[in-house]
């Protein structure tokens, strides 16, 4: 045995040595050539909705196209001394898909304040009972709440429900929703909004003591059902935010008289809940751009704002939207002014605010006014009837219709009417769909706001610093478990990638395709890969390499200059690149001011009487190496200088080696 033993021992040893000499060893950091792939990779559910047509590789809808409707109509009432919601509601759920269902799932969002449930990197201000669910009737038969579901899945189908503690809980269903027809939720439920000093996080603190009530993502949702993997089973973990079905929703709002009542959609009963004075200055909003005082410090309270009585219902209708948002105060400012949509005309926008905060909402509506038209030109006029900004706890959320913000977030979340109210991304995976485009449009309205041209110079440039951090997850990577990096993954990075975009096609042919593609998929959900798709056909090229560098991997260009010679008329330019990401070669190249006449090269372009951009594409990499001998043939002027990426549009870590000085 022990003779065996060392014999095995021998010869592992002379496996392990052999192997050792046969790999070749790397010497250095970097290998010497890279391959660069020029493609994207392709999940299972978008290779479905290929094969299904429900996509298209044009990245526009695909002619079987579908999405679920849901149709909400809803009664609550708040009772501001136990601060619950006690709420009923109808969901009327249409499946517009070609197959059955045989569960629906719902949203509680309101669970993660519950002491038992998973989040992420949010606090709620206080720990309550989550969303109470004491009745659900699908269809008229009412459901055993109490029941805990078969796992015989060879079983007959029984009508029951799992999760009521989560936020994200499952129906079963004892007979299945054909596709084409119809099924009815009726549900009862109570939630306690949280309030207190200990809350971080959006939508973690969602009142001020039992004076200012600002309910969010607050009723059981129908979650959402797309083509590409069915329901969608992200739970609810605090910092990414939602993917919901469009419809209508018809609300109903029971608070004390004398209590203002903002929210999403139109208010229907106006005449019931107000006083005539105020009714006489709603009529006058869009007649002015000054801003008009509807209810003032010194005339709130029932029979002065609001009509009389114990108790009033704001009833709120609104269609084609993806949520319902409001607030409500006995102590609210309401003011209002409008903004001029093209092919709408002009609508309303309302503030909503506490008096001591008056100071935050001083410029609010000018904001918000600049925001709605500049984006309206922008991508496509705004869809909706009416904006309103709610004061409370939550400085800086969206919602249609509704932005709970002040001046300080104003442009940000009213851009948010367009991503994700307007063109339905999925947040909980792909935030850079929506808060990353977001922050990129936010920089042409500061631009616009300020009356000078927008610049998006040195952005891409400035990835390089980030690159090869381990607390960056890519882009593809589900914001809902980005984890430390999720802020950058979701709102840094998208404005950087589209700075190298326009950098190599134009920002202007940029926002034009950006343009035609939030035409093509408003009030639907378009994926990662019809934006891709979509932005290579209104491009005229195939970018299938730069999105896989930017959205699949945490990869940089770190380009640089490591030689320049010069000989009769030519000057060789040996430029290289570190990193993964390859990247067009773009060359500032800046002559003596006396000398012979500048020559021409096809791909070099004048910016003033000395000096020359010159352009090669990024496929000059696409063969493995890592260097490019950049030959200008620009005559015998003498040069002085030369830059690499003198924009600062591709990701490099250090620029210093970016630039040649002639000696």
């Amino acid at each position: 045995m022990r003779y065996r033993l060392s014999i095995l021992l021998i010869f592992g040893v002379l496996q392990f040595s052999f192997a050792q000499q046969s790999l070749p060893q790397r010497k250095t950091i970097e290998t010497d050539r890279r391959n660069i792939r020029l493609d994207v990779p392709l999940t299972n559910s978008i290779r479905k909705a290929f094969k299904d047509g429900t996509r298209d590789l044009s990245g526009k809808p695909g002619p079987n196209y579908w999405q679920l409707r849901t149709d909400y109509t809803i009664l609550a009432t708040l009772n501001p001394a136990t601060q619950v919601i006690y709420g009923t509601e109808k969901i009327d759920v249409y499946n517009n898909s070609k197959e059955e269902l045989t569960q629906i799932l719902l949203r509680l969002d309101h669970n993660i304040f519950r002491s038992d449930v998973p989040r992420g990197f949010s606090t709620p201000a206080e720990t309550t009972e989550g969303m109470v669910v004491t009745s659900l009737i699908i269809d008229g038969r009412k459901v055993d709440l109490g029941a805990i579901p078969s796992n015989d899945r060879n079983a007959p189908a029984r009508l029951g429900i799992a999760g009521l503690n989560r936020t994200l809980a499952t129906v079963t269903l004892n007979t299945p929703v054909k596709a084409g027809s119809k099924i009815t939720l009726e549900i009862e439920w109570n939630t306690k909004l949280p309030g207190g000093p200990n809350g971080s996080g959006h939508r973690m603190t969602q009142r001020w003591e039992n004076t200012l009530f600002q309910p969010t993502q607050w009723f059981p949702r129908v979650a959402k059902y797309d083509d590409l993997r069915g329901w969608e089973t992200s739970v609810y973990l605090g910092p990414s935010e939602f993917y919901n079905n469009f419809g209508k929703f018809d609300v109903r709002i029971t608070v004390p008289a004398g209590w203002l009542v903002s929210g999403t959609g139109l208010l229907q009963n106006s005449k019931e809940v107000l006083s005539p004075a105020i009714l006489q200055r709603l009529a006058n909003i869009t007649t002015t751009d000054e801003e008009v005082t509807i209810v003032g410090e010194s005339e709130r309270g029932a029979g002065t704002a609001t009509a009389t009585g114990e108790t009033l219902t704001w009833h709120f209708v609104a269609d084609q939207v993806n949520d319902f948002a409001w607030a409500t105060s006995r102590d609210f400012i309401w003011k209002a002014t409008r903004a001029n949509i093209p092919e709408k005309g002009y609508i309303p926008i309302h503030m909503f605010y506490l008096p001591a905060r008056a100071g935050l909402f001083e410029n609010a509506g000018k904001i918000t006014r600049h925001a709605l038209e500049f984006y309206s030109s922008l991508w496509a006029p705004y869809p909706f009837p009416q904006l309103t900004l709610q004061d409370g706890p939550s400085a800086g959320m969206e919602y249609p219709m509704v932005i709970n913000s002040n001046q300080g977030a104003a442009d940000h979340e009213t851009a948010h009417q367009w991503w994700p109210m307007m063109v339905g991304n999925n947040e909980t995976r792909y935030g850079w769909m929506d808060e990353g485009f977001n922050q990129f449009m936010n920089i042409l309205s500061d631009a616009d706001a300020e009356g000078k041209p927008y610049s998006l110079d040195g952005l891409g440039q400035r990835y390089g610093k980030t690159s090869g951090s381990e607390n960056e997850a890519p882009m593809m990577w589900s914001a809902n478990d980005a984890g430390p990096g999720y802020r950058f993954q979701t709102y840094g990075k998208a404005p950087l990638m589209l700075s190298m975009l326009g950098g190599m096609v134009g920002d202007e042919a940029v926002l034009k395709a950006m343009k035609a593609y939030t035409k093509a998929w408003s009030f639907k959900h378009p994926s990662p890969w019809d934006y891709m798709f979509f932005m290579n056909q209104a491009l005229g090229q195939n970018l299938e390499w730069f999105w896989y560098y930017w959205l699949f991997t945490t990869e940089s260009v770190d380009g640089s200059i490591r030689d320049v010679q010069s000989s009769r008329g030519m000057t060789r330019v040996v430029v290289h690149q570190a990193g993964q990401m390859p990247s067009p070669v773009v060359l500032k190249v800046e002559f003596e001011e006396s000398g012979p006449a500048i020559g021409n090269m096809p791909n070099a372009k004048p910016i003033d009487k000395n000096t020359v951009i010159v352009t090669w594409p990024a496929d000059v990499w696409f063969n493995g190496s890592r260097t490019f001998n950049a030959d200008l043939t620009l005559g015998e002027r003498k040069i002085k200088k030369i830059t690499l990426d003198p924009y600062g549009r591709f990701p490099d870590a250090e620029v210093k080696d970016n630039v040649w000085m002639a000696k």
